[in-house]
């Protein structure tokens, strides 16, 4: 068998989808289209299944420059929302507790936007694949197991604020406590499908765009940037637009791949070559 040369296909993943559920996507239409029995598949850098956007899948001897492509500079847009918290960070389960956002202005935004740039201690989120003991966070989580996640240096290159809009209560949310509920065991195949959060009218929303280097969490830094505020902040949406060299505007969807990642396609003539 030879998987050479290779070849990094640049994919918009949409939420919903795992990125395992799109290298499988992938390796089912190649092996289909181009005749091929074995080769190597593999995505350059995780994107969680609430987030969408860049995702690239490294086939054949492209599979060699994974760890060279994760290392490079990561670009996310996406909104906090402020005021509120989620076990998750996200909106993959719903709010546990609501904080005041009263003393909330553009002066404390912009100085808590200041202290995330440069390199900062983090801890990953419980729910996320950073492994605890050989097992994976999330699933300690999902079982209700109390684990310690070691912080981590990660660096940020630019944070910013791209918009900020209030939300329809001109008045203080008052801090309230929901009953904590141990989350329902939930299977790999069918994580982050049906999102249980959503995002309550009343609160402010943050749009932001970061640049920052790899194995950084944006769930985290929501999190943090909450906390910062003296409140709670929980991501409800994002994106990623950029690896290293390799932008989103070159990104095929995954409603395309069928027409496009095909033997006509002189941009993937590396595929036929691999065949056995």
């Amino acid at each position: 068998m030879s998987d050479k040369p290779g070849i990094i296909i640049a994919v918009d993943k949409p939420t919903g989808w795992s990125s395992f559920q799109v290298v499988n996507k992938l390796k089912w239409h190649i092996k289909r289209t181009f005749g091929l029995n074995k080769f190597k598949i593999g995505h350059a850098g995780t994107l969680d299944p609430l987030a969408s956007g860049l995702l690239l899948v490294c086939v054949g001897s492209a599979t060699k420059h994974i760890e060279e492509l994760q290392a490079g500079i990561k670009v996310y847009s996406g909104t906090m929302v402020l005021g509120a918290t989620t076990p998750c960070y996200d909106l993959e389960q719903a709010i546990d507790a609501y904080y005041p956002i009263d003393g909330i202005d553009a002066d404390r935004l912009e100085a808590a936007r200041l202290r995330f740039i440069g390199t900062i201690e983090q801890v990953p989120p419980m729910f996320s694949a950073v492994k605890i003991d050989g097992q994976r966070a999330y699933v300690s989580a999902r079982d209700g197991e109390a684990a310690t996640i070691a912080p981590k240096n990660v660096t940020v290159y630019d944070f910013k604020i791209t918009a900020y809009r209030l939300g329809s209560s001109s008045q203080p949310v008052a801090m309230k406590q929901k009953p904590s509920a141990q989350p329902s065991p939930v299977s790999e195949r069918h994580l982050y499908r049906n999102p249980q959060g959503t995002v309550p009218e009343e609160l402010p929303q943050l749009d932001f765009r970061i640049s920052c280097s790899k194995g950084t969490y944006i769930r985290s830094i929501a999190r943090d940037f909450g906390a910062m505020l003296d409140s709670g902040a929980f991501l409800s949406a994002l994106r990623r637009e950029r690896i290293g060299d390799y932008s989103l505007d070159e990104a095929i969807s995954i409603d395309c791949i069928d027409t496009v990642i095909t033997t006509e396609n002189p941009l993937f003539s590396s595929l036929a070559q691999m065949r056995n």
